[in-house]
C-alpha cells in the first residue's frame, strides 16, 4: 500500500490529516517562505531557546499537514516553517548573534532538504527576527522607565510631606533652645553687674520658667507643642491615605516574600470592614458620631489652647460651646483664635447635620416599620389568621359576631402582602366589627421569626387559609405552614384550623399536625352541600343560618344538674335551645348525634345544642307536655331522577359518589361542560371513581359552552322540569327538576369571572325555559304567592314562573352576587365561600364542632333534611313545638325548626316552645335524621 494514501487523525475533531511524503519541490518551499513572510506572529516567536536545539527542527521537513481526503479535492497547502516559542529572557550576546543563528538554521535546513539556498529568503527571516526583538526591547525599556518615574514621584511626594511635618517642629525646638541660652547669659550678666555694683537696678532678674512639658520637646512651651501636635495630627490622615497601599509592599519587602497579585488593597479592606461594621452593628453609626464629637471637642480644645492665653480646661469648654452653638465664635479676637473657632464651629455644624440625619433615618425607619407591619404584636388569647384569600372578609365578619357577646376581641392577620394594602381591603368591607380589633402584619407564615412576631404561641386559635393556587400547591403550602407551627419552641396554646382544597391531602396534614390540627375540606364540603340542597330545596338557607353566628349555631357545654337524666327528658329541658347530641366523657369526648332516648347522661358528659349564643340558654324545669303517639307515616320510595351539571368541578367525582348514595336506581346524571368525554373519564378514574361500578346513576355526556345560547338549546331542558316519578322533595316544594350550575374549575381562581359565568348561564336557562313554552303546566297559585309584593318586568315574571317547576342551584363565590340572584328570585343558590368561612369560624371557636359538621356533611350517618308536616301532625291540629319534638322522636329524628307555608325563611330554634298553635300540612320541618 502507498503510505501516502493512509490517513492519520491527530485530533478528536479531525482538524488535519497527516501523511508521510517526500520533500516538496523548491518552488513550493519558496512559496512557503513568501507566505510566511506575511505572518510575523509565526516567525517573531523565534528565540534563542528553540534555536539551540537545531537538530529538532529537521524532523519537520518530513511532514506535511493537509485537509482530509474524504472532504473532496483541495489545493495543496505550502509548509510553513515555525519555531517553538520560548520564555522572554534576554539573550546573551545581543541581537546580532541571534540573527546569525537564524540564518545558519535556515541554510542548514535548505542543504539537508537538497534545496538550493535562496539568500533573499534568509535575509527576510533574519530581518523579521531582528525587528521583533528590537520592538520588544524598546517596549520593555519604556515600561521600566515609566514605572521608575512613578515610584520616584511618589517617593518624592512622601519625602516632602514627612519633611514638612518634622522640620518645623525641629526648628521650633532649636529656636527655643537658643532663647534659653540667651536667658542664661542674661542672668549671668545681671549677676555680674550686681556683684560689681555697675548700677542700681530695680527690675527683678529674669528667671526661666519651670514646666515639665519642656522635658520631652527640648523645653519648648506647652502651647507650641500643642500647636504642632494639631498640625501633625491634621497631616497624618492625608499621609496615611496616600501611603496606605504601600504598607503591604513594605511588609513584603521586609519579609522578602513574593508579592501576591490577587491580594486586595488595604484601602478596600479597611472600607469593607467599616461597611460591615455599620451594617452588622445597629449602633455603630451612633458610636462613630459620638467618637467624632469627642474627638472634635478635644482636638479643637487643644488648638484653642495653642493660640489663646487661657488654660487647657477653659479651651476644652470653649471648644464644646463652639460645637454646640456655632454662633459663639463671633466673640473671638485675633486671627489664630478666629481660624480655630471657625473650624470648630464648621465641624460642629457638620456633626449636628449628621446627628439630624441619623435621628431622621431612625424615626423614618421606625415609622416605615410600623407602616409595613414589621412591629411585634403583644397580644394573648387572640385569633390568628395565616394567609389571605377571598374568604377573609366573611371570616372576619363571623369572628366579629362571635366576639360580640364578650365586648369584642382581637384578630391578627399575617399574610405576604403590604400592611397598608390589607388594611385598605378590610376597610372596603364596610362592616361594623362591633368592638373587635383587626391587626394586620406583613410576613410569611413559613418563617418562624414572622410567626413569633404575631405571638403565635399565645393565640387561642390559628386559622390557615388556602391560597388561590391550584389544589395541590395550596395544600402543599398548608402542609409547610403546619410544619412551621409545630416547630415553635414555646408551643401552641390553641388549636389549628386548616382549610384544605383536596380531600386526598387531608390525612397527610393530620399526620404531621397530630391532635392540634382540625381540617375543613372546603371544596368537597361545598360539593356535598350542593347535592343535598339540590335534592332538598331550601336547605342552603338553613345551613347558612346554622353555620353563621348571626342566628343560631352549635354549642357544647356541661350541665351537672342534668346528670342521671335520660336524653328524652334532656330534649325538652332547654326553653331557649334544642339539644342535638351528647359528648361522652367516658369515650374520650366522642360526640353522639341524635342519641337514643334511653341514653342517661353521666358525670362529665356535655350536651350539644343549637342556641343563639353560649350565654343565652340554660336548663330549666321539665315542662308539662302531652305525650300522644302519632301514627307513623311511611317514607315514600325513591324514584329515578334526572340531574344536570353545568360546569366541571375539581371534586365532581366525589359529588357523583354522593348522588350514587342518595338517588334511586335508574337515575340519570347529565354533564354539560367544555371538557372532552375522554378527558372526563380520565379525570373521574384518577379521582377514584369506578364508572362501571355505578349502580344507581347513568352518566350522560354532552360537550358545549354553558354561556352560549345555541349550545344550551341543544339540551333537552324540558326533561329536567319533571322527574320520571314524583319524589318526596318534589311533593314538598311542588318542584320537579334539578339543574346545578357549578363554579367551573378553569375560573375558580377568579371569583368575579366565575360568578359572572354562573349568572349568565342561569339567565340563559331561565330565558330558554320561559320563551320556548316547554313547561306543560303552570301553577298560577304558587306563582301568585311568589310574586306578591313585587313589580318586576314580564320577563322576570316569566322566568319566576319557570322556576316554580324546576330547581336550579347556582354556586356563588362572591357574597355581592347573592343580591343579584336573591332579588330576581329565579334560582336558589349556595354561597360556597361564605359557608366555608362560617365553618372555619365555628371550628376556630370550638374545635369539637368539626366532628358534628363532618357527620352532617357525610353521605352516611345523620343528616339535616326537610320533612313534610304530615309526618308529625294532622291538618289544622293545635300543638306546641315540644309536642312535635316528641312525635319526631318516634321516627328517631330531632326537629330543630320549621318553615310555615306562607313564610320565606325557616325558623331554627323557635322561641316560646310551650305555646300552642295551629299547623298546616303545607308547613315543613327541619330535622336531624339518622338516615335509616
Amino acid at each position: 500500500d502507498d503510505p501516502r494514501s493512509t490517513p492519520h487523525f491527530p485530533g478528536p475533531l479531525f482538524p488535519a490529516v497527516r501523511r508521510v511524503s517526500s520533500l516538496p519541490p523548491s518552488s513550493n518551499r519558496r512559496a512557503s517562505f513568501d507566505t510566511d513572510a506575511d505572518k510575523p506572529s509565526s516567525v517573531g516567536d523565534v528565540t534563542a531557546s528553540n534555536l539551540n536545539n537545531i537538530d529538532g527542527v529537521n524532523s519537520l521537513s518530513d511532514r506535511d499537514w493537509m485537509y482530509p481526503s474524504f472532504l473532496g479535492p483541495h489545493a495543496a497547502r505550502n509548509r510553513v516553517v515555525t519555531f517553538k516559542a520560548a520564555s522572554r529572557q534576554p539573550i546573551r550576546g545581543g541581537g546580532e548573534r541571534l540573527v546569525d543563528r537564524v540564518e545558519s538554521k535556515v541554510v542548514d535546513e535548505k542543504q539537508q532538504s537538497n534545496t538550493p539556498v535562496n539568500k533573499e529568503e534568509v535575509k527576510i527571516v533574519a530581518s523579521q527576527v531582528s525587528t521583533t526583538m528590537t520592538e520588544r526591547s524598546s517596549v520593555s525599556s519604556w515600561s521600566a522607565r515609566r514605572i521608575l518615574r512613578m515610584k520616584l514621584k511618589r517617593y518624592f511626594i512622601f519625602s516632602v510631606i514627612i519633611f514638612s511635618c518634622i522640620y518645623p517642629l525641629t526648628y521650633v525646638i532649636h529656636l527655643r533652645n537658643k532663647v534659653e541660652r540667651l536667658e542664661v547669659e542674661n542672668i549671668n550678666l545681671r549677676r555680674w553687674c550686681s556683684e560689681t555694683d555697675v548700677g542700681n537696678y530695680s527690675n527683678e532678674v529674669l528667671q526661666p520658667e519651670d514646666d515639665s512639658s519642656y522635658k520631652i520637646f527640648g523645653n519648648a512651651d506647652s502651647k507650641t507643642v500643642a500647636l504642632y501636635t494639631v498640625m501633625f495630627t491634621l497631616m497624618m490622615p492625608f499621609v496615611l491615605y496616600k501611603c496606605l497601599d504601600y504598607l503591604p509592599q513594605i511588609k513584603i519587602i521586609s519579609k522578602r516574600t513574593k508579592p501576591n497579585k490577587e491580594e486586595v488593597p488595604l484601602k478596600k479592606r479597611i472600607a469593607y470592614m467599616v461597611d460591615v461594621c455599620f451594617s452588622v452593628y445597629p449602633y455603630a453609626k451612633l458610636l462613630a458620631l459620638l467618637f467624632a464629637t469627642i474627638f472634635l471637642i478635644g482636638f479643637g480644645g487643644l488648638a484653642l489652647y495653642a493660640v489663646t492665653d487661657g488654660s487647657l480646661t477653659e479651651a476644652l469648654w470653649l471648644s464644646w460651646t463652639f460645637v454646640a452653638d456655632s454662633g459663639n465664635h463671633a466673640d473671638s479676637i485675633g486671627i489664630g483664635p478666629r481660624i480655630v473657632s471657625v473650624s470648630i464651629s464648621s465641624g460642629g455644624m457638620l456633626i449636628f447635620a449628621m446627628m439630624l440625619g441619623l435621628v431622621s433615618d431612625a424615626i423614618s425607619e421606625k415609622v416605615d416599620s410600623l407602616r409595613k407591619g414589621k412591629s411585634e404584636v403583644i397580644e394573648k388569647n387572640h385569633m390568628l389568621i395565616l394567609g389571605w384569600s377571598d374568604k377573609l372578609g366573611s371570616l372576619l365578619k363571623q369572628l366579629a359576631i362571635a366576639n360580640k357577646s364578650v365586648g369584642g376581641g382581637v384578630v391578627v392577620v399575617l399574610a405576604e402582602r403590604d400592611k397598608e394594602e390589607m388594611e385598605m381591603e378590610i376597610a372596603k368591607l364596610e362592616f361594623d366589627f362591633m368592638g373587635t380589633s383587626v391587626i394586620c402584619r406583613s410576613g410569611s407564615p413559613l418563617i418562624l421569626a414572622d410567626l413569633k412576631k404575631v405571638s403565635v404561641s399565645k393565640a387561642r386559635a390559628i386559622i390557615v387559609l388556602a391560597t388561590d393556587e391550584n389544589a395541590d400547591q395550596s395544600d402543599a403550602r398548608a402542609l409547610r405552614v403546619v410544619l412551621s407551627l409545630t416547630g415553635v419552641k414555646e408551643g401552641l396554646r390553641g388549636h389549628v384550623v386548616v382549610e384544605m382544597s383536596d380531600l386526598d391531602n387531608e390525612p397527610l396534614v393530620k399526620l404531621v399536625g397530630g391532635d392540634l390540627i382540625e381540617t375543613v375540606v372546603a371544596h368537597d364540603v361545598i360539593g356535598r352541600l350542593m347535592i343535598q340542597c339540590a335534592l332538598q330545596p331550601g336547605l342552603a338557607q338553613i345551613w347558612e343560618d346554622i353555620l353563621g353566628f348571626e342566628n343560631d349555631e352549635f354549642y357544647i357545654k356541661r350541665w351537672p344538674e342534668l346528670d342521671g337524666m335520660q336524653f328524652e327528658d334532656v330534649l325538652i329541658s332547654f326553653p331557649d335551645a334544642i339539644p342535638c347530641g351528647v359528648k361522652v366523657a367516658a369515650d374520650n369526648g366522642k360526640i353522639i348525634l341524635n342519641p337514643d332516648d334511653s341514653y342517661v347522661l353521666k358525670e362529665g358528659d356535655g350536651v350539644l345544642v343549637i342556641a343563639e349564643d353560649d350565654d343565652t340558654y340554660s336548663p330549666g324545669p321539665l315542662p308539662e307536655v302531652r305525650r300522644v303517639s302519632f301514627p307513623k307515616v311511611p317514607e315514600l320510595p325513591k324514584y329515578p331522577e334526572r340531574i344536570l351539571f353545568c360546569g366541571w368541578r375539581r371534586d365532581i367525582h366525589d359529588m357523583i359518589m354522593v348522588l350514587e348514595a342518595f338517588l334511586a336506581p335508574g337515575s340519570e346524571l347529565w354533564m354539560f361542560n367544555e371538557v372532552t368525554e375522554k378527558e372526563r373519564e380520565r379525570k373521574l378514574i384518577d379521582g377514584g371513581l369506578d364508572i362501571s361500578g355505578l349502580e344507581n346513576i347513568k352518566l350522560v355526556h354532552r360537550e358545549g359552552n354553558a354561556v352560549i345560547r345555541r349550545h344550551l338549546e341543544s339540551l333537552p331542558l324540558e326533561t329536567f322540569d319533571s322527574s320520571l316519578t314524583p319524589t318526596v322533595s318534589q311533593l314538598i316544594t311542588n318542584s320537579k327538576g334539578q339543574i346545578l350550575i357549578l363554579a367551573d374549575e378553569s375560573l375558580e381562581d377568579s371569583v368575579v369571572h366565575s360568578d359572572s359565568r354562573s349568572l349568565a348561564t342561569l339567565l340563559l336557562i331561565r330565558d330558554i325555559q320561559a320563551s320556548s313554552k316547554r313547561l306543560p303546566y303552570r301553577d298560577t297559585k304558587s306563582t301568585s304567592l311568589r310574586l306578591a309584593g313585587f313589580t318586576h318586568s314580564s320577563w322576570i315574571r316569566e322566568m319566576q314562573q319557570a322556576s316554580d317547576k324546576s330547581i336550579i342551584i347556582s354556586e356563588i363565590l362572591d357574597s355581592r352576587t347573592r343580591n343579584l340572584v336573591s332579588v330576581s328570585r329565579i334560582s336558589d343558590y349556595v354561597l360556597s365561600n361564605e359557608l366555608v368561612s362560617m365553618a372555619l369560624a365555628m371550628v376556630a371557636e370550638d374545635k369539637q364542632i368539626n366532628r358534628v359538621l363532618e357527620e352532617l356533611f357525610a353521605e352516611e350517618g345523620n343528616e339535616m333534611c326537610i320533612k313534610p308536616a304530615e309526618f308529625y301532625l294532622f291538618d289544622q291540629e293545635e300543638l306546641c313545638f315540644y309536642e312535635i319534638m316528641i312525635r319526631g322522636r318516634q321516627r328517631q329524628e330531632i326537629i330543630i325548626g320549621y318553615r310555615l307555608a306562607n313564610s320565606e325563611r325557616a325558623i331554627i330554634n323557635p322561641p316560646k316552645k310551650s305555646e300552642q298553635r295551629k299547623w298546616s300540612l303545607d308547613d315543613v320541618f327541619v330535622v336531624i335524621s339518622s338516615g335509616s
